[in-house]
């Protein structure tokens, strides 16, 4: 798209009027990601974890923007997706993906692939040598990890088991 078009994408720092958007579009992403935890693990075990995952990821999405690290990807200065990082330590070596949500609307057209090739461009200038990026082996995440390959990440498969005690 000409850099004119103000249906453009870009991705920029977070702004404090973007957090009531972004929290907005995150709940309507991950939605079906929590469907998919609730199909897994069951509905008696999902509910000892996630009682309420609305509220607990509002609140989540809220605090991860407070972050130095934060950037929305905006069509006509409105955000339709965002990504964090958390740099780890003084020596900044390394950095994790924190969060990282597309808009429903605007999923399937880069968007989360944008996101991702900012943030590992700042890493990169700050001097961050290794990041990751963790997400669920659930249907729910499926698209994520296509997206996380894509940008070249390796995976290291991970288990985790739940018990009702």
């Amino acid at each position: 798209m000409p850099p004119d078009d103000p249906s453009a994408t870009t991705v920029r720092p977070i702004a404090p009027d973007d957090v009531p958007a972004v929290v907005d579009l995150s709940l309507r992403a991950w939605r079906p990601v929590f469907e998919s935890f609730e199909r897994v693990l069951g509905p008696e075990i999902y509910q000892r974890i996630y009682p309420d995952w609305l509220t607990s990821q509002a609140a989540a999405v809220r605090g991860t923007c407070d972050g130095p690290h934060v950037w929305v990807a905006a069509t006509s200065q409105r955000p339709v997706g965002f990504v964090a990082v958390d740099v780890r330590g003084d020596d900044a070596r390394s950095a994790e993906v924190d969060m990282i949500a597309v808009d429903p609307d605007h999923q399937r057209k880069g968007v989360a692939t944008a996101l991702i090739t900012h943030a590992l461009d700042q890493l990169r200038s700050l001097g961050v040598a290794i990041a990751d990026i963790g997400t669920g082996g659930d249907p729910g995440h499926a698209a994520a990890r296509r997206t996380y390959e894509k940008a070249g990440f390796t995976a290291l498969p991970l288990v985790r088991y739940y018990k009702v005690l």
